[in-house]
C-alpha cells in the first residue's frame, strides 16, 4: 500500500478538517509539528489558518498524500522564500504523517514527493527545512538525502528544563 500525493489539492471544509485532524493526532502523538501535547484542532486551527492564507497568496504550496480509502495520510507545506536574494530555495514545514502510517516508509514517501514538486517550481534549487533535536529527526532526515547545515543549541522549549536544538537541514534538488 502507498499513497498517492497531490500538490495544491481544493480546499474544502472537509478537507480542512481531515488536515486538523491529521495535525492533532501527529502532535498528541510527540510529533513535532509546532506544538506540544495535548492539543486540539481548536489550538491548532489559527495555525492552519495562516497555512491557507499563504497558500491563497501563492506563498505556500500544498503537498497532501491520502492513503487507499482517500483520506489525508500526511502533508507537507511548501513555502517560497521572499527574501529577493534567496528565492532559489523553498522551506518545508509541517511534514507530518499520520501515526497509524509510521513505520511504513511514508515519511520517505512524503519527501520525495516534496522534492519532486520542488522540482516543478521555476527556479528552485534547495529545499530547507528545520526540526526538533532530541528526537533522532535529522538522522531520519539526513537518510533521505538532507545535510544538516546549522543547529541553533537549546532554541526551542519544550517545556520548562527541556530545552532543543533547532537544526536546519538542506537538500540540493538540482
Amino acid at each position: 500500500m502507498s499513497l498517492t500525493f497531490e500538490l495544491d489539492p481544493s480546499v474544502s471544509p472537509a478537507f480542512r478538517d481531515e488536515v486538523l485532524a491529521l495535525w492533532a493526532d501527529v502532535s498528541n502523538a510527540g510529533g513535532s509539528v509546532g506544538f506540544v501535547p495535548p492539543v486540539t484542532v481548536d489550538d491548532i486551527r489559527p495555525e492552519l489558518v495562516k497555512h491557507f492564507v499563504a497558500m491563497a497568496e501563492g506563498r505556500t504550496r500544498l503537498l497532501v498524500g491520502r492513503d487507499t480509502t482517500g483520506a489525508v495520510a500526511a502533508t507537507a507545506f511548501l513555502t517560497h522564500n521572499t527574501h529577493r536574494l534567496m528565492t532559489h530555495w523553498v522551506w518545508l514545514y509541517t511534514v507530518m504523517v499520520h501515526p497509524r502510517h509510521q513505520g511504513q516508509g511514508y515519511g520517505r514517501d512524503l519527501l520525495a514527493a516534496a522534492a519532486d514538486a520542488a522540482r516543478t517550481l521555476d527556479g528552485i534549487e534547495a529545499i530547507r527545512l528545520t526540526c526538533r533535536g532530541g528526537l533522532g529527526l535529522e538522522r531520519f532526515y539526513g537518510s533521505c538525502g538532507y545535510k544538516e547545515v546549522g543547529r541553533v543549541p537549546g532554541a526551542i522549549r519544550v517545556a520548562p528544563g527541556d530545552d532543543r536544538d533547532d537544526i536546519t537541514m538542506l537538500l540540493p534538488i538540482t
